[in-house]
C-alpha cells in the first residue's frame, strides 16, 4: 500500500488543533503528521486532536512516530486524543500503549470538550 495519506487542520481554539487523516499512516503519512502536528506546536498548539475517520490502517513505523508526536505533546505538558478509530486501531493503540497517555473518542465533540478542559 503506498498511497498518499492527506492531512487537513481545524484550528477550534488557540491552543487546540485538529489533524483529519485520509489514507494509510505508514512512514511518509506518519512524518506527514508529524511535520504538520510539530509546526502547529511551534505556533503554541498544545492539545491536538487526530480525527482518523478516514483512515483504516495504520502500520508499526505510522505508530512508532504517532508514539514520537505524544511524547513531544506530554513534553509541553499538553493533551493529545484520537477520535472515529477502526477497532482494530483502537485495539492496537491499546496493546501498543498510546491509549495509556493520550485519550480515545468515538467522535470529534467528546475529544474537543476534553481538550478544552471541559471534562476529565
Amino acid at each position: 500500500m503506498s498511497e498518499t495519506l492527506k492531512v487537513s487542520v481545524e484550528r477550534p481554539g488557540p491552543s487546540i488543533a485538529v489533524l483529519k487523516t485520509d489514507g494509510y499512516i505508514n512512514n511518509t503519512g506518519g512524518e506527514e503528521i508529524a511535520r504538520r502536528a510539530y509546526t502547529l506546536m511551534d505556533e503554541g498548539v498544545t492539545r491536538l486532536l487526530l480525527d482518523l475517520e478516514k483512515t483504516k490502517i495504520v502500520n508499526s513505523i505510522g505508530i512508532s512516530i504517532l508514539l514520537d508526536i505524544l511524547e513531544k505533546v506530554l513534553e509541553k505538558e499538553g493533551r493529545l486524543a484520537f477520535c472515529h478509530l477502526t477497532p482494530t486501531i483502537e485495539k492496537t493503540f491499546h496493546i501498543m500503549g498510546l491509549a495509556q497517555y493520550a485519550r480515545l473518542f468515538p467522535s470529534s465533540e467528546p475529544a474537543l470538550i476534553w481538550l478544552r478542559g471541559e471534562a476529565e
